[in-house]
Parts: structure tokens; C-alpha cells; sequence
């Protein structure tokens, strides 16, 4: 038997953090926590959008902006881990982007749902001011064990190297970081045995690590691999799509609006830089008003211009050193 699911990543940002919308089973506020999950009923709904849109705003009273499907997550097990026995769950995951209101955040705490900073999930992906401590204090050193640790039998083969895919992956050669790989990452880290997934999943643990603490808070299920790839995607888009006005409100100063940004990328971007940047691809106008809640000087306020839309087809900011 198998069942169809619409699993949500629904992302909003607070300044300084990138919130993803989280819940907890059984209405108890405490870990695992896992992503907003709804059944899709095809004599109800015509697509999977529209369930997806539907039940997101009966359960939260959030109006989705931007929708995109992400992919599907069908591997035998992901449930059901130690038994497999009941119902197969196939789940389309989405990528969803939204502003908290004042009345989504009632509808939210009656669901006992919680916004949370995705960087609870992955520490080691907030390169804002510089490189993770848990990068070099717990991941790399593991890594090294790893690469160095003899292949189970049976496992299946692999076109690259241990050694070639954490280089890959954590850019460990040339100091750079590609802040689009963030599921590489995750699967490499649950492949190495270093996440608690790995341990719960029931996995054979490739190394040993007692003493030290979990890397970030685990999900449930294959939650946080589903967060990943949309952190992965959303990362991408922003360098070719306008999504990231998605989440600004209508009025916005450019300090705002690279702080979003920032805390989607997870890295620092330097001020002049960023605003030639937003100058050349001519994304926003002035809205002829100022803010006065910045505590200094009133800033200039913008918004989306919307026009740019029709004008040509690469709108993103290319933030990052790719």
C-alpha cells in the first residue's frame, strides 16, 4: 500500500536568521522536530499545488508566495526504519516562501508549530562570519578518520573517492566554500555515520564518536534531508530568480534587504559591493519615503521593481564566490 504526502518547507526570514516552519508530533514543543506534512486527497484537490497551498493555509493561516516543487521522496524505509511494515509513504516535498503576520503566528501556536533558524539543523552552513567553529572543531577531523577508514563490504560503488567527494563537498583544497551544497553535504555526513539520523536509522556506524555532541538538531524521518534540498535550491535560485522579494516586505531598505540575503546565503556580503550589485540589475526603485528604525540617519526606502520581470529573464543577485 502506499500513500501520497505534500511535505512543506515553508521559509521566512527574521532578521538575522533564515526560519524554517517546524513542527512538533504529538503537540509536544521538544526535538525531533519535523516539516509540516498534509495528505494529498485527488478527489479533493486537482493538483498537488493546490492541496499543498490549501491545507498550509487551514493549518497556519499562511498565504504562500512562491511554490516550487522540489522532489519526490519515495526511498523504502524512510518511515518506517526498524519494522517497514505499514503503509509505504511517498512524499512530494515543496519549497515554500512566506511572511509571518500576527495572525498566522495564533494559527501556528494552536498547531503547535514553531518557526526555528535552519541553522539549528546545519550549523556548519552560517559562514557569515567566517568559517563555522563545528567545521573545524568536530566535521573536518572527522572527515579525515573517515577518508582514511576501510569501505564496509557490500557497500555500493561509488564513481568518486571518499577523499574527492569531502574535498567536493567542504572545498577543504582551496578554502573556497559553494554554499549551494548544502545536500551534498548532509549525505555526506549521514554516509560518514556523524549525524544522529544515521544512528537512529539503524545505519552501521562508519565512525565512533561518544563524546562528542550531535551536529545540529536531528528531524524526523528523512525531514532534514528534505530541508536540505530546499535550502540547496533556494540558495541556487537566488542567483537567477527574484525570490528573495518573496520575503521582504512591500517597503524595504537596502540594509534589510541584504540582510535577507546574507542570512539565506549564509555568508557575508561587503555593503558596496552588495549595492552595486543591486544598482546593475536595477531590481528595486525608491519609494520616495525613509525609515527612521535603522537608530541612525532615516534610511531610504525601496520595493520590487515589477517591471524588470518583462525585461529579461536572469533577475537574481549573484551573491557568493562562484
Amino acid at each position: 500500500m502506499i500513500e501520497i504526502g505534500l511535505n512543506a518547507v515553508i521559509v521566512a526570514v527574521a532578521d538575522p536568521y533564515p526560519q524554517v516552519l517546524t513542527i512538533a508530533p504529538g503537540g509536544q514543543a521538544a526535538p525531533p522536530y519535523g516539516l509540516p506534512f498534509g495528505p494529498f486527497d485527488p478527489t479533493r484537490h486537482r493538483t498537488f499545488e493546490i492541496g499543498l497551498r490549501e491545507w498550509v493555509e487551514e493549518q497556519t493561516a499562511l498565504k504562500l508566495g512562491y511554490v516550487e516543487q522540489l522532489y519526490t521522496f519515495g526511498d523504502r524505509g524512510r518511515h518506517h526504519i526498524h519494522s517497514d511494515t505499514g503503509p509505504h509513504v511517498v512524499s512530494v516535498g515543496y519549497l515554500a516562501l512566506a511572511r509571518q503576520t500576527s495572525r498566522s503566528d495564533e494559527a501556528l501556536a494552536q498547531q503547535h508549530a514553531h518557526w526555528r533558524s535552519w541553522y539549528d539543523f546545519f550549523p556548519w552552513e552560517d559562514w557569515r562570519a567566517g568559517r563555522p567553529a563545528v567545521v573545524t572543531r568536530e566535521i573536518l577531523p572527522a572527515l579525515e578518520q573517515w577518508m582514511k577508514a576501510p569501505v564496509p563490504a557490500g557497500s555500493p560503488p561509488r564513481a568518486q573517492s571518499r577523499e574527492d567527494r569531502v574535498h567536493q563537498a567542504f572545498d577543504i583544497q582551496d578554502g573556497s566554500w559553494d554554499e549551494e551544497k548544502v545536500l551534498d553535504r548532509c549525505e555526506l555526513l549521514y554516509e560518514a555515520g556523524l549525524l544522529e539520523e544515521a544512528r537512529r536509522d539503524g545505519r552501521p556506524a562508519a565512525l565512533e564518536r561518544p563524546a562528542s555532541p550531535p551536529l545540529g538538531q536531528a528531524m524526523l524521518y528523512d525531514h532534514r534531508r528534505i530541508l536540505a534540498t530546499a535550502i540547496s535550491r533556494l540558495r541556487a535560485k537566488l542567483k537567477y530568480r527574484p525570490v528573495v522579494f518573496e520575503l521582504m516586505p512591500h517597503a524595504f531598505t537596502l540594509t534589510d534587504l541584504q540582510r535577507c540575503v546574507e542570512a539565506i546565503s549564509g555568508r557575508h556580503i561587503h555593503k558596496q559591493n552588495f549595492r552595486r550589485l543591486v544598482e546593475k540589475g536595477d531590481l528595486v526603485e525608491p519609494t520616495g519615503e525613509t525609515s527612521t528604525q535603522t537608530g541612525g540617519r532615516p534610511a531610504a526606502l525601496f520595493r520590487f521593481r515589477h517591471e524588470v520581470l518583462k525585461e529579461r529573464p536572469a533577475l537574481g543577485l549573484r551573491v557568493g564566490g562562484r
